[in-house]
């Protein structure tokens, strides 16, 4: 409930004062301005002829303009440049900027002055505008003075500062083309002074490339001998310690290594030749031990005399088989053939005992020959352990002679290369414009817009001083509005409303003793007054197609841009803050604009508490919660054609209503008409599916109107907040006491009062035939 110290003393609607208008009246301005036209034009035209007349005095100016292409990645020639070149963007732009900067140096100028002889150009403060009477004189004679190194110095600064003032280099931005701008009061001097300065510009940067270049290769040249005589120094040095250290060899590797390289190699192979031997030694005693055939070993097989001895030993054995088939077992034939049997295999078994012999001699000799090598590898370990000792000292000083080597190659190379460069131009800065003779002056102005400005200047001095004389003249007040209040009108009511501070309190039994221990959402609600200098009022449907609804254009009164940071939109923004704070964590606040049953303003006054908070950057959806009139609901369907919202579709009942996205980053929802039950149940649901969808900062609700039941109920405690939107035309105590009144318990929810002061739109409905 509001919390006031004293009743709202207005008991019966009061007719509204007329607004005074303030400022000046445009059509007695016009009038007076007409009356004095033949004045006005007179001055006007006599402004025209002084700045013709000017003009026409001053002496012209031509501007000449050279285009030079400097790119600042110059042609790589040689394969290390002596400046390195910036690649970043920034860098490249840092280059381009200096080089115009070196366009108007003295150098480059100066060069200028002495190739175009500009000393003598009157101009440019040479020839006798420099010289003195005496030298005048006798220069009429043909007579020249001669001058002194200090003056013709003198004359050069003068002219090079005059020079400087003739002249406006620019780059053009994000490209590497260079303007080059030289006036004159002679279009062949200033095009001729333009080439000049390009062409000074490019000789000029030659110039410093080589002379660069030419210091380089100074320096590197006196360093040249030092750094030569330090390798020789230190190839000497390493040649001495080879020889006092008996170090021979190849590039690479030592002679000493190289022959324990080969000894490794040598012993390796002898001790394979000696597991070979042992192995066929061992293999022919196992055979000669064994049960198994003797002449079964690798040797045998291969032995051409062993293969004849068992060839003739088979025979004898087959002709035995034959003889002990025929004859008795004491026969001679049989015997002779038998004791020839014997004499084979004894003869065979002799051959293989002198393989035997010989596997074994070349036991031993493989077994001596291994040995000697690994005596003398020992040897060669030795002699090398001595040699890396000494080759410590040895590869300090090879290190020491590659630095040196080194250094003096680097050296030589980029001495070569930095002499070279004197006599190559690696700049690719180029003319791509030559200055040509301007046509057209640049100063004065054509003559056309000379007598154009001096003719509206004319004017508007004149028109100034009729104003002027008609105001400060004695009892003349020719421009102010003739405008005066009503005497019918009654006092202003704001100052009442502001006055109020006793509480207006609803009756004790309509109130639920729960709704007294809750706490309000603000303890002093807060009034705000919505008056007609806040509002502007536009021409309804003025924008038609496709185009998103905008609801500056609904026919209503807005809130004017201008009206940001007056009384009604701050306190708005207090009462947003609020019932951010009261309400949940993340949760979107719902705020519900209510007014008596009668008010047909209500849906304008919520339109701008929801446009207030669109200004401000929050995401509104307003809720068309009035089933019976939906007056918004009117306005929105006609004659824009909406588009759908971050929320999609929102269910309203069994359709699917499209919430209606507008051009002011407000969303809104249209009402269902002719039923107050479905739609307060799809209004909850849409409010709900608003929180959770989290698309939206604020929920507004265009009502429900007066009178209230239990579904217009159930929206009040959804709602976290409320706004009472009273008529000033009316009765505020009676119109606040009848809402109060129906409240009930939801009373504490009431977070503040808007005097809505604005011209109904009922009974004004001219006022949608004005633009803003």
């Amino acid at each position: 409930m509001l919390s006031y110290d004293q009743p709202i003393n207005q008991a019966k609607p009061e007719p509204r004062r007329a607004a005074i208008p303030a400022g000046f009246n445009v059509l007695e301005l016009m009038r007076l301005l007409w009356a004095r036209k033949v004045a006005i034009v007179s001055v006007a035209l006599l402004c025209a002829c002084v700045a013709v007349a000017i003009g026409k005095s001053l002496t012209p100016k031509y501007t000449a303009g050279a285009q030079l292409y400097v790119d600042p990645r110059e042609l790589q020639l040689v394969e290390r440049e002596l400046t390195p070149r910036a690649q970043d963007v920034s860098g490249l732009a840092m280059v381009v900027e200096s080089q115009s900067r070196l366009i108007t140096s003295n150098n480059v100028l100066l060069q200028v002055i002495r190739d175009t002889n500009l000393v003598k150009d009157p101009e440019f403060g040479g020839g006798a505008a420099s010289a003195g009477l005496l030298a005048s004189l006798l220069g009429l004679f043909g007579i020249e003075p001669r001058t002194t190194a200090e003056q013709q110095q003198q004359i050069e600064m003068t002219t090079l500062d005059t020079l400087n003032r003739h002249i406006n280099v620019k780059k053009t931005d994000r490209t590497f083309i260079v303007d080059i701008d030289v006036w004159s009061h002679d279009p062949v001097k200033a095009a001729m002074l333009a080439n000049a300065i390009a062409k000074a510009y490019l000789t000029e940067s030659k110039q410093s490339q080589a002379e660069a270049a030419r210091r380089a290769t100074r320096d590197l040249s006196g360093r040249l001998k030092e750094l030569q005589q330090r390798l020789r120094n230190a190839e000497e040095a390493l040649a001495t310690y080879k020889a006092q250290n008996n170090f021979v060899g190849s590039q690479d590797n030592l002679l000493t290594d190289q022959q324990l390289s080969v000894g490794n190699q040598r012993l390796a192979a002898a001790r394979a030749l000696t597991l070979d031997a042992q192995a066929k030694y061992d293999q022919i005693e196992a055979s000669r031990r064994g049960s198994m055939d003797a002449g079964a070993t690798a040797e045998a097989l291969q032995s051409p005399t062993i293969a004849n001895l068992r060839s003739q030993y088979a025979d004898a054995k087959k002709r035995q088989a034959e003889l002990q088939g025929e004859l008795g077992p004491r026969h001679p034939a049989l015997r002779q053939v038998e004791q020839q049997v014997e004499d084979l295999r004894r003869t065979i078994k002799e051959e293989i005992d002198r393989f035997a012999v010989s596997a074994k001699n070349d036991l031993t000799r493989a077994r001596d020959y291994e040995a000697s090598l690994n005596k003398a590898l020992d040897v060669q370990k030795h002699q090398s352990v001595q040699m890396s000792q000494a080759s410590v000292r040895l590869r300090e000083l090879e290190r020491e002679v590659d630095a040196s080597r080194d250094v003096y190659q680097s050296f030589l190379k980029r001495s070569r290369e930095t002499e070279e460069q004197e006599s190559l131009n690696t700049s690719s800065a180029r003319v791509i414009g030559d200055a040509t003779i301007p046509q057209q002056r640049t100063f004065p102005p054509p003559m056309t817009l000379l007598a154009m400005i001096g003719f509206m200047f004319g004017a508007l001095a004149a028109a100034a001083w009729i104003v002027a004389a008609g105001r400060l003249a004695p009892g003349a007040d020719p421009i102010r509005p003739r405008l005066q209040p009503k005497q019918d009108v009654a006092p202003e009511r704001q100052p009442v409303i502001a006055k109020a501070k006793r509480p207006v309190q609803a009756p004790p039994a309509v109130q639920p003793a729960a709704a007294l221990i809750d706490k309000p959402v603000i303890e002093k609600p807060l009034i705000a007054e919505l008056q007609e200098s806040d509002v502007m009022r536009t021409l309804g449907g003025i924008l038609t197609g496709d185009n998103p609804a905008d609801v500056t254009r609904f026919g209503w009164p807005t809130l004017r841009t201008s009206s940001a940071l007056g009384p009604f939109s701050n306190t708005m923004r207090q009462i947003h803050a609020a019932l951010a704070t009261c309400a949940a964590p993340e949760a979107v606040p719902v705020l519900a604009v209510i007014g008596t049953a009668d008010d047909p303003d209500r849906s304008v006054v919520a339109l701008n508490i929801a446009l207030v908070a669109a200004r401000d950057g929050a995401r509104v959806l307003l809720i068309d919660a009035d089933a019976t009139v939906h007056a918004l609901t009117d306005r929105v369907a006609h004659p824009v054609q909406s588009r759908p919202s971050r929320l999609d579709w929102l269910t309203i009942g069994s359709k699917a209503s499209r919430a209606i996205n507008t051009a002011n980053g407000i969303a809104i929802l249209p009402a269902i008409k002719g039923n107050p039950a479905r739609a307060s149940e799809a209004i909850q649901k849409a409010i709900a599916q608003a929180r959770s969808a989290g698309g939206h900062d604020l929920v507004i609700l265009d009502g429900p109107p007066m009178p209230w039941g239990a579904d217009e109920r159930r929206l009040f405690d959804m709602a976290d907040g409320l706004i009472a939107a009273l008529p000033v035309d009316r009765d505020i105590n009676a119109s606040m006491e009848d809402i109060i009144t129906a409240l009930g318990g939801a009373e504490r929810k009431l977070a503040g009062v808007v005097l809505n002061e604005l011209q109904s739109t009922v009974a004004s409905q001219q006022h949608d035939r004005q633009y803003a």
